[in-house]
């Protein structure tokens, strides 16, 4: 079983996904997956498919109103790669302070 981050990771692997979740967070309301796909040159199956793989990761929601289907993203999901990706900013800010330090030292 994918953890997490590795869900969303290989969701935003690809620019197209990327975009389309670009463009659900701008609009901040849900949009309508032929709305969606009126602004890729791409089949609306395809776009399905990209949006399965965002909703699969969490990135996504999926809602039916009738007849149409409703995305809306959801950001929460990126939380977790952005705490995995602190630890790394620390680790990388702690040795450059480190070397830094060590420089002067020999200066």
């Amino acid at each position: 079983m994918q953890d997490k981050i590795t869900k969303v990771l290989r969701a935003i692997a690809d620019p197209t996904r990327r975009e389309i979740f670009h463009v659900l967070v701008l609009t901040s309301t849900a949009l309508p997956i032929t709305q969606i796909a009126g602004q890729f040159e791409m089949t609306r199956q395809g776009i399905t498919k990209h949006l399965k793989a965002l909703e699969s990761a969490g990135l996504v929601t999926i809602d039916s109103q009738g007849r149409e289907r409703y995305c809306n993203a959801n950001a929460q999901p990126l939380e977790e790669i952005r705490k995995w990706l602190s630890f790394y900013d620390k680790f990388w800010d702690d040795k450059l302070t480190s070397l830094g330090n060590h420089l002067e030292a020999k200066t």
